[in-house]
């Protein structure tokens, strides 16, 4: 996995593009990511309670500052 994923996720969560959130949502192979970028957008969507639309945003944004510091870009492993 590289970090542009988690990268695009967090700059489309802090520009609230939420149509490119969604496609991202279908296009990554990170699972984990796929089902944080959900659950947020669900209850972003549908939900009134805004304490739980700030609880699976927090969550997301952990998950992709968590990924983020794990992961190896891939341009990080080619020779200098």
């Amino acid at each position: 996995m590289t970090k542009t994923d988690y990268d695009r996720a967090l700059f489309y969560t802090h520009r609230s593009e939420w149509d490119n959130l969604l496609i991202l949502m279908v296009r990554t192979r990170d699972h984990f990511l796929s089902k944080k970028i959900e659950r947020f957008l669900h209850a972003y969507h549908f939900e009134h309670d805004y304490k739980l639309i700030e609880t699976y945003l927090h969550a997301l944004l952990r998950y992709l500052d968590h990924a983020a510091e794990n992961t190896t870009d891939y341009f990080e492993l080619l020779p200098s």
